[in-house]
């Protein structure tokens, strides 16, 4: 049987990456816990030099004087026996690649995984995007106990956060980023307490399920002949990254804000409308799709009345 130790004294290794994980590592480094090693993706070259570039969640750690390893991969078995030399109790997972058995199995307590949905609606990649494409009015955050299929776990604490009309995919993933943060050291809290308890998902219903898979390019493509409301939540739910793309004439745009109206128009579906100073608008088969913010194929990111003074139909 294990041992129960204090907050403080849990042995604890952090798996993370983006800026994402290193919110929730912070919190944890903030509130005392005892952070003995910090696993993240290896240096990669980026920018136009082609530097390498250290992972948010690397930066951080340095920056703390933590131990840092950055497996090239998972199994090896160098990686694998030094994670065994530091006998962790528990292992945290934030915003990270895919783990195998013999890694998230390992310590006695197992490992916790802060995942941006509430579980197990939105499991997989792009939780945060999705729910906001889907029109959903809250989202949340989960913490949940890795097990053989991805965000399948059981459940140990959740959090709910409202998704705003004015909310994007950005804004919602620093809204979600903190209270990850916040609802990861209760749960590691409550570990520790032994207070909390495991809820399995496998109740669910899996038709009432919504997913969650990761978005590739022709994932961002808007079909004009869907409704403006439905256009608009898939616009918020691309925006800032990757974005979603449309034709303007024989170009490329990005874009990043937009309104709608739902007036009846007999314009063609996906054609355009612009006054060449106020707005520019998309037709669509209950309204119209005011573009605010775009970035044109070789062009910076501005907003529609700059960009109409030197737009030439």
């Amino acid at each position: 049987m294990h041992r129960m130790k204090t907050f403080e004294q849990l042995r604890i290794v952090f798996f993370g990456t983006p800026d994402f994980a290193v919110a929730s590592l912070s919190a944890m480094v903030d509130a005392g816990a005892n952070i003995i090693a910090v696993v993240t993706a290896p240096d990669k070259p980026a920018g136009r030099g082609m530097h390498l570039q250290a992972s948010a969640v690397k930066e951080y750690a340095v920056g703390k004087g933590l131990k840092v390893l950055q497996p090239e991969k998972m199994k090896a078995t160098e990686f694998l026996d030094e994670l065994r030399s530091l006998q962790a109790d528990l292992q945290i997972v934030v915003a990270f690649r895919m783990m195998p058995e013999v890694v998230w199995n390992m310590p006695p307590m197992g490992t916790i995984n802060v995942h941006g949905s509430l579980l197990p609606q939105y499991r997989g990649a792009a939780p945060i995007n999705r729910a906001i494409m889907n029109g959903e009015k809250e989202t949340g955050v989960t913490t949940f106990k890795l097990k053989h299929q991805i965000d399948t776990g059981d459940i140990l604490l959740q959090d709910k956060v409202q998704i705003l009309p004015e909310d994007n995919a950005g804004t919602m993933h620093d809204k979600l980023m903190a209270a990850g943060a916040a609802l990861l050291v209760t749960t590691v809290r409550g570990l520790a307490a032994g207070t909390l308890n495991e809820i399995p998902q496998d109740s669910v219903d899996e038709q009432s399920l919504k997913h969650a898979p990761k978005i590739f390019k022709e994932d961002t493509v808007i079909k004009w002949e869907r409704p403006a409301a439905d256009i608009q939540n898939f616009v918020s739910g691309l925006s800032p990254y990757p974005a979603s793309i449309t034709k303007l004439g024989d170009k490329m745009i990005k874009i990043f804000r937009s309104e709608y109206t739902n007036e009846v128009n007999n314009a063609t579906l996906g054609s355009y409308d612009t006054d060449h100073a106020t707005y520019l608008r998309f037709a669509t088969p209950d309204g119209w799709i005011y573009v605010k913010e775009l970035q044109q194929e070789g062009k910076k990111r501005m907003g529609i009345v700059e960009f109409l003074r030197g737009f030439r139909k």
